[in-house]
């Protein structure tokens, strides 16, 4: 990849049956590893509740624990859904992860809930939380850079940490509010990439430098995610991404029934199925020649600054090779 454009890891946290969540972890961090000594600008994990096979729950916990084990790399939230916590708990939350890690913190908020209704529920709330997303970012940024926008209540750690805020999204609602705030955007291409060119567009018209929570001197800083597979061997790079398409098919349509390898042939063919894996059209497999040559056409197509790469590759060691194979140019 050009030295020019930053390239950085989504890492799902994902939990493979036999594994248990412990092991789930342990492999991030040994990902994490990998991504720090090759030159990865950042490395974000997500909040997700109730999903077995997904261990980014408690997802301050996690950067933590990973920023801990690696020395460079910048670790943070892509995202912490917002509608799921009061404002000043997460501005403590991560002033205190920049005090531990000076430089080295991203704060990523998302507006869905990340889960089920039910689950929404069980965190007591009922999803009207979304509607103060926008006023809950400036009360954010107000405890994280000053001043506060509660007179009295500021945060401890937190207060003149100034963490950096992104907004994450999939729609142009996302890149709308973005822009108006002047804060980076993150767009979630790895799996809902409908929508993306029209919010690409959206954000760099209407990016407001002159009202940014940044500061006057803002620019626009958009990031588009890709899941990658590459491998020394094509024919490797394949095989994986297949086991990859299939999992997410079992996890996408299996909740109600364990489903067999031959539920899963039958479904590739199925409507359903399909939409599976339309959600999975921005992914690039092959060599890493194919795949730096695909990712260059992606970033130029919505004229990305940086990209998020997510390491679909089933196989740890498969991740790591991707990893190695795709690392940023000096």
């Amino acid at each position: 990849m050009p030295a020019s454009r930053p390239l950085s890891v989504l890492d799902l946290a994902v939990v493979r049956p036999p594994d248990t969540a412990a092991d789930g972890i342990a492999r991030s961090v040994r990902l994490a590893q990998t991504a720090d000594a090759h030159g990865y600008t950042r490395l974000w994990f997500a909040e997700h509740h109730n999903m077995p096979y997904i261990a980014s729950s408690a997802t301050s916990l996690l950067i933590q624990h990973v920023a801990a084990a690696t020395e460079q790399i910048r670790v943070g939230s892509g995202g912490i859904m917002l509608p799921n916590h009061a404002p000043l708990i997460i501005a403590e939350q991560f002033g205190t992860l920049e005090t531990l890690f000076p430089g080295r913190i991203d704060l990523g908020l998302g507006r869905a809930p990340g889960t089920d209704g039910a689950t929404l529920r069980a965190l007591r709330r009922d999803g009207s939380e979304a509607d103060r997303f926008s006023t809950d970012i400036l009360e954010l940024s107000g405890y994280l850079a000053g001043p506060s926008r509660i007179p009295g209540v500021n945060a401890h750690p937190g207060q003149g940490t100034d963490v950096p805020l992104w907004v994450l999204g999939s729609s142009t609602f996302g890149a709308q509010l973005a822009a108006r705030l002047g804060l980076p955007y993150a767009f979630a291409s790895h799996f809902a990439p409908q929508m993306l060119g029209e919010a690409a567009a959206v954000y760099r018209e209407h990016f407001d430098a002159t009202n940014s929570l940044q500061g006057p001197d803002a620019e626009p800083h958009f990031i588009a995610a890709a899941n990658v597979i590459a491998h020394d061997d094509g024919a490797v790079a394949a095989e994986q991404r297949r086991r990859a398409e299939d999992q997410w098919i079992r996890n996408m349509l299996g909740r109600q029934r364990e489903l067999s390898a031959d539920d899963v042939t039958a479904l590739r063919g199925h409507p359903a199925g399909q939409q599976v894996l339309d959600m999975l059209s921005r992914t690039a497999s092959g060599t890493a020649e194919e795949v730096v040559s695909w990712l260059d056409a992606f970033a130029e197509e919505v004229s990305a600054d940086e990209l998020m790469l997510v390491n679909l590759a089933p196989d740890e060691a498969v991740q790591h090779r991707t990893l190695q194979l795709l690392a940023p140019r000096p």
